[in-house]
């Protein structure tokens, strides 16, 4: 057919006036025209027709992973198969006079084939990575990871069809010719490879995920994942600096997740205040009968009271403290901030709540206050815990207690005038040496 077609052209050409030595080869440049023309049509068939349709379906349906497909453009990428497919079809058979010809340009077609075909694949595996980001599914998997892989991979197998194309021989030859190269792809690819395997066990053992907040020291990295590739973790810092880190070395270095206390509810406060030990002393009746106005000290006071009495008759303790039991500021100090914190709306009640002593040093005995609030938010966290505090400082002196601090230069000076003033000297003059 193809044949009879050229010779009818040719004799039509002849008819016309035209030489018959140049009408011989003008029925192949017609139909090399003709190809074009019909692969042309078959793409805006396509491209114009079948593809509008869908996508006007897409936008309509209430379905959001189809948005994805349409935003990396899958189909119009795909759309583009047709042509280079009805041309592959069609121009060696205008060419079958020119052999060595027509068999260049079907490698050179389908080596365009494979490469249209693999940019399709990129933009679903990208389709589907958004897909995946949208449904929160990269949190718990590194998606990204994976889709990388998958391009890669299909980078090297694109390559060897390519080179098998042209050379005219089985891709089976050029896999087994990369054993020989195995040493060199470990050297060029040993990022990649680790950062592969570290992904595999980041996601098995879900040591972190896409929105974590972690503290990596030695990188220089606390902060929000951002993203998670396959060879590198991006995290946004508190101050919105950015740190790279190899994907491997969350595998191989220590560092901190603050998943578990977002995930709980609940954002711990660990905080002292010290105390002047000059300042703790017993309680009077007076200092009783004052805090018992303080509602919530009612109840603990009430017990404290009858059990140390009971205690105080039983040993016969008198008057003197040293003999007895008898209620300390400090003591009903603590009693107040567990009950202040126990009433508080901002507290986990299910969580560990502690009022207590730590160990005395050179500055004062520390009061440490051990609880969790119920809001993990940074901003909200913080205002609590400055709340919280703020009211510690303030109430002190209703208990007789004072907080701890170093002199200051206008403590020193304070000193110096009181010194000055018992000496009888002028407050401008310095103590005699």
């Amino acid at each position: 057919m193809d044949e009879k077609l050229r010779q009818d052209i040719a004799e039509w050409l002849t008819a016309i006036g035209i030489d018959a030595q140049l009408a011989e080869g003008i029925p192949t440049l017609v139909m090399i025209i003709t190809s074009l023309l019909v692969a042309l049509l078959a793409y805006i068939i396509v491209r114009r027709g079948v593809i509008r349709a869908i996508n006007m379906v897409m936008k309509r349906s209430k379905a959001t992973w189809d948005d994805s497909f349409m935003h990396f453009n899958v189909l119009e990428k795909l759309a583009l198969l047709v042509p280079a497919l009805v041309v592959n079809l069609l121009v060696p058979i205008a060419l079958s006079e020119h052999p060595l010809l027509a068999s260049l340009i079907d490698r050179l077609l389908i080596v365009a084939i494979i490469v249209l075909a693999i940019r399709a694949l990129y933009a679903s595996l990208d389709a589907a990575n958004e897909i995946a980001n949208i449904n929160l599914v990269s949190r718990n998997m590194p998606i990204k990871s994976f889709v990388q892989l998958c391009k890669l991979f299909l980078f090297f197998v694109g390559i060897i069809l390519c080179f098998s194309v042209m050379a005219k021989q089985s891709p089976v030859i050029f896999l087994s010719s990369l054993g020989v190269a195995t040493g060199l792809v470990m050297l060029v690819f040993r990022d990649t490879i680790l950062g592969f395997v570290a992904g595999i066990q980041l996601a098995a053992n879900r040591m972190v995920s896409q929105g974590d907040w972690i503290q990596m020291d030695k990188y220089g990295a606390n902060g929000s994942i951002e993203e998670i590739s396959l060879t590198t973790v991006k995290v946004r810092n508190w101050d919105n600096t950015l740190t790279m880190i190899p994907a491997y070395a969350l595998v191989q270095d220590a560092f901190k997740n603050w998943r578990g206390m977002s995930e709980s509810g609940g954002r711990r406060i660990t905080r002292a205040v010290n105390i002047d030990v000059a300042t703790i002393r017993f309680l009077s009746v007076k200092d009783i009968a004052r805090l018992e106005g303080i509602n919530l000290l009612k109840e603990y006071l009430a017990g404290k009271k009858k059990e140390l009495t009971e205690y105080n008759h039983s040993v016969e303790a008198g008057e003197d403290p040293v003999n007895g039991r008898y209620l300390t500021n400090i003591g009903t100090f603590r009693a107040y901030l567990k009950q202040y914190l126990l009433k508080s709306d901002k507290t986990r009640k299910d969580m560990t709540l502690l009022v207590r002593q730590l160990e005395p040093g050179p500055t004062g005995l520390p009061i440490q206050i051990y609880v969790f609030t119920n809001d993990t938010r940074w901003d909200y966290y913080e205002d609590i815990q400055a709340d919280l505090f703020d009211h510690v400082y303030a109430i002190l002196p209703e208990f007789g207690l004072r907080p701890f601090q170093n002199p200051s230069g206008e403590d020193m000076r304070n000193i110096n005038s009181q010194v000055l003033r018992q000496l009888g000297a002028s407050p401008n003059q310095s103590l005699p040496q």
